[in-house]
């Protein structure tokens, strides 16, 4: 998608400019596969394409439609049986689309499933309905993957609605930025509060930056564009969503999961939580499966 506007998508595969030199990239189903086993990834993903938002309902379900066909040839092309290959649902913020895609998708049962998509412009809103209609039809034994998606609120409604694992850059491209992670927001690093401030930037955080900088030097590194910041940043966002999930684990562990992420949010959301993340967290009431998600492989 970065590269949408260098690239053409044709049954055969991808083929695209490179935006260094501008020279002819060919991406197929097969070469995904080639590419993925070489890396030795425990997890690989299916080739599929990932409509933009807005898109219109029939080139969504072309799309779908060909991400399925794609699928085919990727469970064909692989040769190596030690590497889970995922599926990958797609179908926009629709529903019907959404069961059009798990009905063809369904029956290759892959070692997972990721749900595919979104987080590409749609609000929050629009988003989690589809997470919570697509999640609720997956296997219950089988991980269930939610691309892209990386906000602290994000990873917290996402495990109300039984999903296992997530990827993003949010945690890198934020310290980057010049931001850290908190349970009272984002904390940021280029305005003048932190420049005097001697505490860590999360005193219960067991991070290296934590354990080793104030906020007032990483401030101050900020501002000099030492390389050191967005490192040390980038460092404490990671080991942030980590110390979240770990919390979630414990929680669900103990059965008060709807309890400690209604708490987290009113923290997180100090002026008011979320309409979309108060309705996943209503998902969550009911007991999490034996199998599921959030209480299995997080």
């Amino acid at each position: 998608m970065s590269l949408g506007h260098m690239r053409k998508i044709t049954e055969e595969g991808v083929t695209f400019k490179s935006h260094l030199d501008g020279s002819k990239v060919v991406l197929t189903p097969e070469r995904s596969m080639a590419v993925q086993e070489a890396l030795g990834a425990d997890v690989i993903m299916a080739f599929d394409e990932c409509p933009p938002f807005p898109a219109e309902p029939d080139y969504v379900r072309r799309s779908l439609e060909r991400t399925v066909r794609w699928l085919e040839r990727c469970e064909a092309a692989r040769t190596r049986e030690d590497q889970a290959l995922f599926a990958i649902v797609q179908g926009g913020i629709s529903c019907d689309l959404r069961e059009l895609s798990l009905e063809k998708t369904l029956p290759f049962g892959t070692p997972g499933f990721a749900i595919g998509g979104l987080a590409v412009g749609e609000s929050k809103e629009e988003m989690f309905p589809i997470v919570a209609f697509t999640a609720e039809r997956l296997p219950e034994q089988k991980p269930r993957y939610l691309m892209g998606v990386g906000h602290p609120e994000d990873l917290v409604a996402g495990i109300a609605l039984g999903v296992d694992m997530f990827d993003c850059v949010y945690p890198t491209r934020t310290g980057r930025f010049g931001y850290a992670l908190t349970d009272r927001g984002r904390l940021n690093m280029n305005s003048s509060a932190p420049r005097q401030q001697l505490e860590p930037l999360d005193p219960e955080c067991d991070c290296y930056a934590c354990r080793h900088y104030t906020r007032a030097y990483l401030a101050h590194l900020v501002r000099a564009e030492e390389m050191l910041a967005p490192r040390m940043l980038s460092l404490h966002n990671l080991r942030y969503l980590h110390r979240l999930v770990e919390r979630a684990r414990a929680a669900i562990e103990e059965g008060r999961f709807a309890e400690w992420a209604r708490a987290w949010a009113e923290g997180y959301f100090p002026k008011a939580v979320p309409s979309w993340f108060l309705a996943a967290l209503e998902t969550s009431q009911q007991p999490l499966p034996g199998g599921s998600p959030a209480a299995r492989s997080l």
